[in-house]
């Protein structure tokens, strides 16, 4: 049997199973699966085509492992606190974190001594509310403050989902929101392309690799798909002219990916539930059902020696920089990096990271009902766990001011 082409990478919150899986595309049956702790939500990559990346939930570490080696111990990556989206660039030389309200990106680059010195950048930014922020990666310079290239602010709430197309620098980009709108930009000039509204507020969305169609993961379990022949704002409404519904799933859909030749969706849910689709027909062709609320799902290349047992990667993992500056290093090994600060961009004033997750909390009971989350025991029971999390940041955020407090006010 010939190795497939594409392979399907997946994974879910309750890790009873496994952490994550790689199934086929055609048929759903499983070709191998990765052992050790649960991935979060948007936190699973392929860097370099050697490695697979997934962050704990709930916790400060990135769990990793050599991609043709499922049995064996997963590496662990150290973070500067709980890491809550993930990826790797396309050539597998740049690995970008979402920590708090920081962006960190690690530069890991094979000239330089990938593998034996620390990662070589790093930078942060302040998290602007219900906008997207655009840099250039090329043009970082650790000398000065980096300005975005574009602020893209037309949502009024809480962003839940981003996909950029495949054309570098002239790509469009499509942001989901809780507002029950997608936007599609573009990134070279920051316009807004088009507009569409829902009845639902939209959980994920992604394009087909020809970025014919829009896919819009909503939160009462449909996808519906969008024709970008269109370029005036609208309202959708299925019609013949490639505006569909595909309905299956019966919770929030969280996770979208089209295959590369573009004639099959894969869809992640709330509902436990993985199901492929033909675009053509939007029937659905398999159902995985996991353990959990499915986090990450994705149709991806399929690396070159995932299906061969004897080989290895060609370089190291390298060492992660848990710090910005070199004087915080532990060892005292140099490492470049800088600080993003964008309060010259906002004009409102900031809150503290507890204050935006309460905000974020009440919009998310506002703009959704009982059947995002679903009925029954298991609802209960991950409310009282939610509860007790708040607790504990409560008193870590007091313990934090406390001491502060007793490290300014301290007598020389």
């Amino acid at each position: 049997m010939s190795a497939p082409v594409e392979v399907v990478l997946c994974a879910d919150s309750a890790g009873q199973l496994f952490n994550c899986a790689v199934f086929d595309p055609h048929s759903g049956s499983e070709f191998l699966s990765y052992r050790g702790g649960n991935t979060s939500s948007r936190s699973l990559t392929v860097l370099n085509g050697e490695y697979i990346l997934g962050a704990q939930l709930g916790k400060n570490f990135i769990n990793v492992w050599e991609i043709q080696r499922k049995d064996q111990l997963q590496q662990k990556i150290v973070c500067p606190g709980i890491v809550t989206c993930l990826c790797a660039s396309p050539d597998g030389l740049c690995v970008l974190a979402g920590i708090a309200e920081a962006i960190y990106l690690w530069e890991v680059s094979e000239e330089m001594g990938f593998g034996h010195q620390e990662i070589l950048h790093c930078f942060s930014v302040e998290v602007m509310k219900n906008c997207v922020l655009c840099f250039s990666v090329v043009q970082l310079d650790s000398s000065r403050i980096p300005e975005p290239l574009h602020i893209l602010s037309r949502h009024s709430l809480p962003i839940t989902d981003i996909h950029c197309g495949l054309m570098g620098p002239q790509a469009r980009v499509a942001t989901a929101s809780l507002d029950q709108t997608v936007k599609v930009w573009e990134i070279s000039s920051g316009e807004m392309l088009l507009s569409v509204l829902f009845d639902v507020g939209i959980m994920s969305v992604t394009f087909d690799p020809c970025e014919y169609f829009l896919f819009c993961g909503g939160s009462d379990g449909n996808i519906f798909q969008v024709s970008l022949c269109s370029t005036r704002d609208k309202t959708f409404q299925t019609d013949s002219d490639g505006n569909q519904v595909f309905k299956g799933h019966r919770n929030l859909v969280t996770c979208l990916s089209v295959s590369m030749d573009g004639t099959l969706l894969l869809s992640g849910s709330n509902d436990e539930t993985v199901r492929m689709w033909d675009v053509q027909s939007k029937q659905c062709i398999w159902s995985i059902n996991h353990k959990g609320p499915v986090t990450n799902a994705a149709i991806i290349p399929a690396p070159a020696n995932m299906f061969l047992a004897d080989s290895h990667p060609a370089v190291p993992l390298p060492r992660f920089s848990r710090h910005l500056n070199p004087s915080e290093q532990g060892d005292g090994t140099s490492s470049g990096g800088m600080c993003l600060r964008l309060g010259a961009n906002t004009q409102e004033p900031e809150g503290t990271y507890l204050e935006k997750a309460d905000e974020l909390y009440s919009l998310m009971c506002a703009v959704t009902d009982k059947s995002v989350f679903g009925d029954g025991e298991n609802t209960k029971v991950r409310v009282s766990e939610l509860e007790e999390e708040v607790k504990t940041l409560k008193k870590i955020n007091k313990d934090l001011y406390e001491f502060s407090t007793q490290l300014l006010t301290k007598p020389n």
